[in-house]
């Protein structure tokens, strides 16, 4: 019985360990019903502070999916959390130029994914999107750096920069340009085309890693007729 050839596959299995071709186990915790919130906003604001404190690297970076219609084609992209309110999961952007806002314009529904190695954990959320107020967004956009404000401005995100135009030059321009419009103004304010966007939960999924692949994974979905208005089942791995 001959194998099947593996010599065109440029990666096949990558595995954990640079000696074997087997995957990681994960040995290092486990999730069982009562340990959690009947809120997954707060369950998830429990699990993100013990991220904090067990030296994630950078535990608020997030997998932002989105979907443009009629075409169904995907897009994903890695943004940061910024904010977890008592009505969901807050990101920045823009949302004149970029591939993110057409898709919420065509399709509100968007998703998120947590990744958190040092702890072997994974968090989904699915909802849908809402703008934050220029008055809510102001309040964050406050808060960074003066480079950053100004590059808001000046980067028509995901357009093409031709290089026969001058490429990253004509970025450069542009940030020049915001600079001088601002100049001596210590409050940029914040564009109209940028700001927060609330992801509105209807599932959220916590995954903590088990051995042979036999992960805990819970689901909450919204039930109004439960108690707190979620539904929590356990799901197979």
């Amino acid at each position: 019985m001959s194998s099947i050839p593996t010599a065109s596959k440029l990666i096949f299995p990558p595995g954990g360990a640079l000696s074997s071709a087997q995957a990681d186990q994960y040995t290092r915790g486990s999730l069982s019903r009562a340990q959690l919130d009947p809120s997954p906003l707060t369950q998830f604001h429990t699990w993100f502070r013990t991220a904090q404190s067990s030296a994630v690297h950078q535990p608020e970076t997030v997998c932002l999916s989105t979907a443009s219609l009629p075409s169904g084609r995907v897009s994903s992209r890695y943004v940061y959390l910024k904010e977890l309110d008592s009505k969901g999961f807050v990101i920045y952007s823009n949302w004149g130029t970029s591939r993110k806002a057409a898709d919420v314009t065509s399709n509100p529904h968007a998703s998120l994914a947590f990744w958190w190695r040092e702890m072997e954990r994974q968090v989904r959320v699915e909802g849908v999107c809402e703008r934050l107020s220029s008055e809510e967004s102001q309040v964050y956009f406050d808060t960074r750096i003066r480079g950053s404000r100004v590059g808001a401005w000046a980067s028509e995100q995901s357009r093409v920069l031709r290089e026969e135009d001058g490429g990253r030059d004509v970025l450069e321009r542009r940030v020049r340009d915001v600079e001088e419009r601002f100049e001596g103004e210590e409050k940029v304010p914040v564009p109209e085309f940028w700001g927060g966007m609330r992801i509105v939960p209807e599932m959220v999924e916590f995954w903590q890693g088990r051995e042979s692949r036999l992960h805990d994974r819970f689901r909450y979905t919204r039930d109004e007729g439960t108690e707190g208005g979620w539904k929590i089942e356990r799901l197979s791995p």
